[in-house]
């Protein structure tokens, strides 16, 4: 099997060859390319030739192509700030209050130029690697996240303590349903073998599970569908401890989950076996980017373990590599689970 192969048999619930391999490490990539963030978010020769090289590095299975989380609420409005090595991030709000809400403009992010680097840089990455190595186009923001960035995530809180926020805020939020829901059609044209959003305030650090069935829910399940109606795999991504609310993860339909390494395997394992594929969840920071390589090897042989009795496993950083990771900590993971 290729590394696409061996991946989309982990989504189907087919025993793969060998366990594969996703490495969550747009940061780490660019810094060893020698590219800054800044050069890596405005070129799509960049970001493929960082992946290219990361890939010829580590020898993984599928790339995860991210530049930021903060693509879709710039497209939108939403004011961001642009570090020269660091990933842009939003720093403030765009809607003053919720009620003006029916005054924003039409979604159409297609000419937005962060998006477009993004769709370029896949498009490049299909055209170097074919089928061979899976391309994972991240789409960045599920609706619930999208709306913390345009209302200002403690605004946002506030908003939804009140029930009489209820109908604006579902506006507010099919608002950002529609940029969404765009990105992933673009992204479905690129040549991307699946895509996958984040909708990390939407977690239990943040909120309750029956806000998050709410709020979140509804729109991450319909991303999901429409996917699938593209020919699409859909991968969703919610930071922090994910236990509460795993089993509705599950039903959105999502092909496969990736969770915060603060998420108990044991309790992913139980909730997932079979059903759904993880992806993850080795602590990206503790463990990846500070610990030794034997905790990196035992850390791996531990999930590889408990994860052994189903196909439905992809190994990754259960987040985002930091760019100082030492190279000879993810050469120790994949050794591990070569082993």
């Amino acid at each position: 099997m290729n590394g696409c192969e061996r991946i989309m048999a982990a989504i189907e619930g087919r025993r793969p060859d060998r366990v594969p391999i996703v490495l969550h490490n747009f940061m780490m990539a660019a810094r060893e390319n020698g590219v800054t963030m800044e050069e890596f978010r405005r070129s799509p020769a960049a970001v493929a030739d960082s992946f290219i090289r990361a890939v010829d590095t580590y020898e993984y299975d599928g790339i995860l192509v991210e530049l930021d989380t903060a693509t879709l609420g710039g497209a939108l409005g939403v004011p961001v700030d642009f570090p020269v090595d660091a990933p842009a991030r939003c720093v403030g709000q765009m809607l003053d209050s919720l009620s003006a809400v029916d005054a924003l403009p039409p979604v159409d992010i297609s000419g937005d130029p962060s998006v477009r680097v993004w769709l370029d840089a896949v498009e490049r990455l299909h055209r170097h690697f074919g089928d061979d190595i899976l391309i994972r186009g991240n789409c960045d923001q599920c609706a619930f996240s999208l709306a913390s960035m345009v209302r200002g995530l403690v605004n946002w809180m506030l908003d939804l303590s009140y029930p009489e926020n209820r109908e604006p805020a579902h506006r507010l939020l099919e608002y950002c349903h529609q940029a969404t829901r765009q990105f992933v059609r673009l992204m479905s044209e690129t040549g991307a073998h699946m895509v996958a959003n984040g909708d990390s305030p939407a977690g239990p650090d943040l909120i309750s599970p029956d806000m998050y069935r709410e709020f979140a829910f509804t729109y991450e399940k319909d991303i999901a569908d429409y996917a699938l109606e593209l020919g699409l795999p859909h991968v969703l991504h919610i930071c922090g401890d994910t236990s509460r609310i795993l089993e509705d993860m599950v039903r959105t339909g999502s092909a496969g989950l990736e969770l915060d390494y603060k998420t108990d395997t044991r309790t992913a394992h139980a909730v997932m076996k079979d059903r759904v594929t993880l992806f993850g969840n080795i602590d990206p920071s503790g463990v990846l980017a500070l610990g030794t390589v034997d905790e990196v090897t035992e850390r791996t042989r531990e999930l590889l373990d408990l994860f052994s009795d189903t196909p439905r496993f992809v190994l990754n950083s259960g987040c985002a590599l930091p760019a100082s990771t030492p190279p000879e900590n993810v050469h120790a993971m994949i050794r591990e689970a070569r082993r």
